[in-house]
C-alpha cells in the first residue's frame, strides 16, 4: 500500500471549471468522438496496482501510458509517468498525459474527480473488486475486453484460477490447526489500526490457512490493548515497508498492546510486500503459497 498524495481539495462542478475544462480537452486533442470510435485505444493510463499487473500479464503494457502511484509492479512499470495516488487522483494529471482510455480500480477516486474525468466522455472502465478467485478471474475479463483482447483474458484467467485452485488443494490437505493472525495496517502515533473483516487482508488469512483474529467488526480499524488480549494472535503480519512507515521487532513488541500476545512470546511476525500480498491480481496464488509458509514452515 502506496501512502497517499496530497490533493489541493474538492472539486466543484461549476459552469467555470466545465469551461475550463472543455477548453483543455481540445487544446489537448481528447476528441470525444474519436474515443467512443476507437476500438483499439493505444493511451491507456492504468490505475490501480492490481490492473496494472493485469495489463503486463496481458501482454499489453505498451498501450500504457502514465499510471497511479500503487502501480509498483512490475518494475518496468516504474518507468510510467506517475499521475498521483489512486484514491487521491487529479483529473488535469490524468488528463496531461493525453489518454483515449482511462481503466481503474473501482474505489478510485476522489468521487468529484472520477465523475468530473466522466463528464469528459472520456471511456473509463471501473474493476470490480471482490477478494476471492471469483474476483480476480471478473477483473482480468473486464480489464481484457476493455482492452480488446478477450481470448488473452480467458487464457490468463484459466491460468489464475487453476493456480488458485492448486494452492487452496495443498493448504486443504495440511490439515494444521489455523493460526490466529493479527494484520496491522499501521502503528502511527502508538495506535494499532488493525483489519476486521471484508477486507483484502482478511480474505488473504483465510486463502494461506489462517484465522484472522479480529472477526468482530468490518473494515480496517483502531483496536484497544484489550481487544488484542483478547484475540490473542499468534501471529503479527504487517506490510513491507521502508523508512518513517516500518517499526522494527522490537519496536513492535515494546508496545503494551502486543507485549503480553502468544506472538510476541514466540517473536512471530510476517511482513509481505503490500501489493503482492493484497492486490489480488495474477500473482495471489504466489502470495497465499508465500503467506501459507510464513504461517506455518518459518513462524
Amino acid at each position: 500500500m502506496t501512502q497517499r498524495h496530497g490533493f489541493p481539495g474538492r472539486l466543484h462542478l461549476s459552469d467555470r471549471v466545465g469551461l475550463i475544462l472543455t477548453a483543455a480537452l481540445v487544446a489537448l486533442g481528447l476528441w470525444t468522438s474519436t474515443a467512443r470510435a476507437g476500438a483499439d485505444h493505444q493511451r491507456i493510463v492504468s490505475i490501480g496496482g492490481s490492473v496494472t499487473e493485469i495489463v503486463y500479464a496481458l501482454g499489453e503494457e505498451r498501450r500504457i501510458v502514465a499510471r497511479d502511484s500503487t502501480s509498483l509492479y512490475p518494475e518496468a512499470a516504474l518507468e510510467l509517468p506517475d499521475v498521483g495516488y489512486v484514491r487521491g487522483l487529479s483529473p488535469e494529471g490524468v488528463l496531461s498525459v493525453r489518454p483515449d482510455m482511462i481503466i481503474a480500480e473501482a474505489d478510485a477516486g476522489p468521487e468529484d474527480a472520477v465523475e468530473l474525468l466522466k463528464s469528459t466522455d472520456l471511456p473509463i472502465v471501473l474493476v470490480p473488486e471482490q477478494y476471492s478467485a471469483d474476483g480476480i478471474v471478473t477483473k482480468i475479463e473486464v480489464v481484457g475486453d476493455a482492452l480488446g483482447v478477450p481470448e488473452k483474458a480467458a487464457a490468463l484467467a484459466a491460468q489464475v484460477r487453476a493456480d488458485l485452485d492448486a494452492v487452496a488443494r495443498e493448504i486443504a490437505a495440511m490439515g494444521q490447526p489455523a493460526k490466529r493472525v493479527l494484520f496491522i495496517l499501521s502503528t502511527q502515533g502508538g495506535r494499532i489500526m488493525a483489519s476486521g473483516t471484508g477486507t483484502s487482508a482478511d480474505a488473504m488469512i483465510a486463502l494461506a490457512g489462517g484465522e484472522n483474529a479480529m472477526d468482530d467488526f468490518d473494515g480496517y480499524k483502531p483496536v484497544t490493548a484489550e481487544a488484542i488480549a483478547g484475540a490473542a494472535p499468534d501471529v503479527i503480519l504487517m506490510m513491507d515497508r521502508r523508512g518513517g512507515h516500518s517499526s522494527s521487532d522490537q519496536e513492535l513488541f515494546a508496545m503494551p498492546a502486543l507485549s503480553t500476545t502468544p506472538a510476541a512470546a514466540s517473536g512471530s511476525v510476517v511482513r509481505m510486500n503490500g501489493l503482492l500480498l493484497l492486490g489480488f491480481g495474477p500473482r495471489t496464488a504466489q502470495a497465499v503459497r508465500d503467506l501459507n509458509t510464513e504461517l506455518y514452515w518459518t513462524n
